[in-house]
């Protein structure tokens, strides 16, 4: 039986053939749910795009997650942005949008290189390293808590906790994802101590001294968004880098592509990569209304959740879905998702994945994966939490 929730079918990436057989024999696929009343699980480009898009009938609320919030998940009027619609989700989004423009991002390049710089300098002589805990996962981390205002070391803690959060329940000790949340919130109790004591020029201060619909952010609503930005602020980058330099070490003859003209290739690579690897795996809808796609009568109330990774290798969409091609074009993937949910960091994750491989790819040669990666085990978030690799000095006198 196909079982989407069980984190053993994502244990190697994304299951590209199951997700074959469910585009061609059940695409609005119903998935049972352990305590629950299962979902519609949609794998064709088309149907999570337009469902991604119709917020009307297809809703955040009251999670985009596929289980429903417990007791301890409800935070009484406040929510998570993730999990409201517009125009309440449109107010929320405006309180930081700005710092995430193209431009704004783009005014961060100069930090960003010396971030890559730094973060390579310190397993560049070893000549192996574990990619994801050494590099990949630093660059979200050190970015993060950047614009947060908190000490970089910080940003890595913060980090294993979201790694907790993102793993199945049955890989984690019992309560475990709760205990990371709670740690989480302690945090930026603390946080909001310092900041009203000593305010800074950082986003932390930024959201204390906001208004939402005319009034001031309270505190629970502080601790969402702040929980949203170190979350979402690392799965992204830190999953693409891990599983994107997997993806070239796999595919040898397009890494060989790309190394002809770094600079000019990256872009495109990046965005195929991100198609390639989708490292979000999903995101839940809930219907509003009795509503169909394609033979599938779904009621009111019903979950509705979209697979990423499967809309982007849909062959209706996509020329040689299944294959790595760095240089495809046109490429619209939704590895960050659409419409009004679209990720707000997209732009400036996409500038910190740059940095991290223009910085590794022109310092490292002859990369080379050492045994078997080790992959989060979650049906939530996609990518490796453990890359071994060895490598040599690019321009050694040695290097082969």
């Amino acid at each position: 039986m196909i079982d989407l929730l069980d984190a053993a079918t994502f244990a190697n990436g994304h299951p590209a053939q199951l997700y074959a057989q469910l585009r061609a024999e059940a695409p609005v696929y119903r998935n049972p749910e352990r305590g629950g009343p299962g979902f519609w699980a949609l794998t064709r480009y088309d149907d999570v795009r337009a469902v991604d898009r119709d917020f009307h009938t297809f809703s955040s609320e009251p999670t985009i997650m596929i289980a429903d919030p417990g007791p301890e998940g409800m935070f009484g009027d406040a929510q998570m942005m993730l999990m409201m619609d517009p125009p309440r989700q449109t107010a929320f989004r405006k309180l930081l949008r700005a710092e995430f423009t193209t431009s704004a991002s783009e005014a961060r390049n100069g930090r960003l290189g010396r971030l890559a710089s730094e973060i390579v300098d310190k397993v560049i002589d070893r000549e192996e390293c574990d990619f994801v805990a050494d590099v990949a996962g630093e660059m979200p981390s050190y970015v993060i808590a950047d614009l947060m205002g908190l000490p970089l070391e910080d940003g890595r803690e913060l980090y294993r906790l979201t790694e907790t959060i993102h793993s199945a329940p049955e890989a984690v000790a019992p309560g475990a994802g709760g205990e990371a949340v709670s740690a989480m919130f302690a945090y930026a109790m603390r946080l909001i101590a310092e900041k009203r004591a000593r305010p800074g020029d950082d986003l932390s201060t930024k959201l204390l001294n906001s208004e939402v619909e005319g009034r001031p952010l309270t505190e629970t609503e502080f601790l969402l968004y702040f929980l949203l930005l170190i979350d979402a602020g690392g799965d992204t980058t830190r999953n693409l880098l891990g599983s994107g330099l997997l993806a070239l070490c796999r595919h040898p003859d397009q890494f060989a592509w790309l190394m002809g003209d770094l600079t000019q290739r990256l872009p495109a690579a990046r965005e195929e990569l991100l198609r390639f690897t989708s490292p979000v795996i999903y995101m839940r809808r809930t219907a509003t209304r009795d509503v169909g796609i394609a033979d599938a009568e779904i009621a009111e109330g019903d979950k509705v959740v979209m697979y990423f990774g499967a809309a982007n290798r849909d062959p209706d969409h996509f020329d040689r879905p299944d294959e790595l091609d760095l240089s495809r074009s046109p490429n619209e993937h939704i590895a960050f998702g659409g419409g009004p949910h679209v990720c707000l960091g997209q732009h400036l994750a996409r500038l910190e994945i740059d940095a991290v491989l223009s910085e590794v790819l022109s310092r490292m040669s002859a990369i080379e994966v050492v045994g078997e990666p080790e992959w989060l085990p979650s049906t939530f978030i996609s990518g490796p939490r453990s890359l071994r690799i060895r490598f040599r000095v690019r321009g050694n006198a040695q290097e082969g």
